[in-house]
């Protein structure tokens, strides 16, 4: 994951997936919960920026691993990606965001398992 090694830098979503599903790394959502819960990738884990802005910390599923963070259109995750490797975390971000992951095929979930939307 050389990606990492450089800073915050920026993944497409299709490697955002790989990383998540294939590697070591955890997909971090961004965005707020009427977002999340209205579709987001499955076995993502859930943090608004607004929370990381104010200090909150990664849930211990995602601490000492490499995060993938991903918002709706790549803004937010980038800030998040920034506030991540400021704290010294491996981050990235998903260039595009949810838009561009759901119209790449992949899949999306809402807040009970069904097929979701992106908000």
């Amino acid at each position: 994951m050389s990606l990492f090694r450089r800073g915050p830098g920026r993944v497409t979503p299709a490697e955002a997936a790989r990383m998540t599903t294939d590697g070591p790394a955890v997909l971090l959502d961004v965005r707020e919960l009427p977002e999340w819960n209205a579709g987001h990738a499955p076995g993502a884990i859930h943090v608004p920026l607004s929370g990381l802005a104010e200090g909150t910390s990664l849930p211990d599923s995602a601490t000492g691993r490499p995060v993938v963070v991903i918002c709706r259109s790549g803004n937010r995750s980038r800030q998040a990606a920034r506030i991540l490797a400021d704290r010294g975390a491996q981050a990235v971000d998903v260039v595009g965001g949810m838009t561009s992951w759901a119209a790449e095929g992949l899949p999306v979930r809402d807040r009970r398992g069904a097929a979701g939307t992106v908000a």
